[in-house]
């Protein structure tokens, strides 16, 4: 319910903070003093467009706010959507800076225009009677059957399964596509991978097989210097071997004078052992080194074959084309047994769609069993609205039951005349205004024992009625009201008189500037207002004891 409404620099008003209650709460006043400009400023945290032009102080932004209790509105899951704070007293804001610029606020979060009116369309039912009413949306309509059908929880369940069921069969085209693209790029993957296969890469191979190469390539020079350095290590005149071994044996010579030489002899004979067996190990070496062309030839041709098909791939390693390998084995593991996936998935469908035509069947079989008793209690309300002749139909079309969509298988048209003995049509064809309104409470006041709905805001649906019917139209909204918050504006005493709460809007004169006020009147003063509606601006004591007997009632 709307709690509380802040209006700052709004056409004719400077300043203005509201206090509504829950129940029925009217709003009075005379025609021009304002009373639309206050639905104008609750119109712009429901969304709609602002401009600057209409500010009571073109030098200052205008502010308005509105403060909503929400917590029996289950709106939780729109806050998380939007990654918004959800709070108990929900709050509404709107900003229009002088330049025409505006920002709007949810719980002090900035949030764009459309979610502003988003939210604000779950909070607010605003009727006038020169608005397009929800009435005539086909999805309120079949809303109306269906909280009348009673059936939340097996909406809920057909719900879940339906949005299971598209996902799936988006899934099926993803892969259906998938399969196609991989059957027609399956040679291709094929011819690259046996390509690979047959290569018989090793990881490390690539560089084993340049070293080896390498080693080929100069094995001349290679031969040159082993057979250098063995000579100068053994066979030279003044060569290193012997004249260590010299000198060792003139050391060894010294060991019965001094005890300290003994083990500098032997490492001296360590190093010359050591140096002896580098000496035959070049010259292994050096009788094992030779160029060999055809071997060469090999590694060329090899390393070739891996150059180009890394290029080819354009990777920089063996390792890079063993796991190019893997995915191209994977990508035609996966086209041999995706028409197995793809099987499994058409049969889950299958089972799927047979479900959600029998919970569809179920759901239109629930709404046409009620359909006659939204017609007879319309009816029935619209008469005591002074609508005596009119004609209402709840028209069910069923379709296929292949055709299911999200509501199941049911159209709903609700079809209406005004006039008895003239042909039924759809509501904005042949509803005036305040028809529409006065059909609009009789569905209201049809659900709204069975769920919970936004505040309502009836403008001057009384227009064109009066006396015993405007009693009537009242006796409802206080029943209305009973199951949510009700605001009226109205012209009539008698409807006046039916609400809990009574806000006079009128306007005042300060330093040669009109305002628009508004305040809630206590109980003689609602008497005196009343009474002026009833006969005029000086009520005589008849016209205060008519008010008081209106009120009583």
């Amino acid at each position: 319910m709307l709690s509380r409404l802040l209006i700052k620099n709004y056409a004719l008003i400077d300043n203005l903070d509201i206090s509504f209650d829950e129940d029925l709460n009217v709003i009075t006043g005379e025609t021009g003093a304002g009373k639309s400009i206050v639905l104008g400023a609750l119109g712009l945290i429901l969304g709609q467009r602002a401009e600057s032009k209409y500010f009571f102080n073109q030098q200052k932004k205008c502010i308005v706010e509105g403060f909503f209790q929400i917590q029996s509105y289950h709106l939780e899951s729109f806050f998380e959507a939007h990654d918004l704070d959800y709070e108990v007293e929900t709050v509404l804001r709107r900003e229009i800076a002088l330049d025409g610029k505006s920002r709007a606020f949810i719980n002090d979060t900035p949030v764009t225009l459309n979610i502003l009116k988003a939210l604000g369309q779950q909070l607010i039912d605003v009727h006038s009677q020169h608005a397009t009413l929800e009435i005539n949306n086909s999805d309120f309509q079949l809303l109306v059957v269906d909280v009348m059908a009673n059936h939340d929880a097996l909406l809920k369940d057909y719900h879940q399964e339906y949005h299971h069921y598209k996902k799936q069969q988006k899934k099926l085209k993803s892969l259906e596509a998938s399969i196609d693209q991989a059957k027609a790029d399956q040679d291709y993957f094929q011819f690259q991978f046996d390509e690979l296969s047959e290569a018989a890469l090793q990881a490390d191979e690539q560089e084993h097989l340049e070293n080896e190469l390498n080693s080929l390539t100069h094995a001349e020079e290679i031969k040159r210097n082993l057979l250098s350095a063995n000579y100068l290590m053994l066979q030279q005149e003044g060569a290193a071997h012997p004249l260590l071994r010299e000198a060792l044996s003139q050391i060894q010579a010294l060991e019965k004078y001094q005890p300290a030489i003994g083990p500098l002899a032997e490492r001296l004979k360590s190093a010359l052992i050591e140096i002896k067996d580098i000496a035959d190990e070049l010259e292994n070496l050096e009788q094992q080194t030779a160029f060999n062309e055809q071997r060469a030839d090999e590694i060329n041709e090899r390393l070739s074959l891996l150059y180009s098909l890394q290029k080819k791939h354009r990777v920089n390693s063996n390792e890079d084309l063993l796991k190019l390998q893997d995915e191209l084995s994977e990508k035609l593991n996966q086209i041999l047994f995706a028409d197995e996936d793809l099987q499994k998935l058409q049969k889950e469908l299958k089972v799927l769609q047979k479900s959600l035509e029998e919970k569809a069947a179920v759901i239109s079989q629930k709404r046409r069993k009620v359909i006659p008793e939204i017609e007879q209690h319309i009816l029935a309300i619209l008469e005591q609205v002074g609508m005596n002749n009119a004609q209402i139909k709840v028209e069910q079309h069923i379709k296929e039951s292949s055709a299911f969509d999200e509501n199941g298988i049911d159209q709903i048209r609700f079809l209406f005349n005004a006039n008895k003995g003239h042909q039924l049509n759809e509501l904005q064809k042949v509803a005036s205004g305040g028809e529409l309104s006065r059909l609009m409470l009789s569905i209201k006041s049809l659900i709204a024992k069975k769920t919970a709905l936004p505040t309502i805001i009836f403008d001057e649906i009384d227009t064109g009625v009066s006396g015993e019917v405007a009693h009537r139209v009242g006796n409802i909204m206080q029943e209305l009201a009973k199951d949510m918050q009700v605001i009226t504006i109205t012209h009539l005493p008698q409807m006046a008189s039916k609400g809990k709460s009574h806000y006079f809007v009128y306007k005042t004169l300060k330093e040669e500037l009109t305002y628009t006020q508004i305040k809630k009147l206590t109980k003689e003063e609602r008497v005196l207002e009343i009474a002026k509606m009833l006969s005029g601006e000086n009520p005589k004591a008849s016209a205060l004891q008519n008010a008081r007997e209106l009120l009583q009632d």
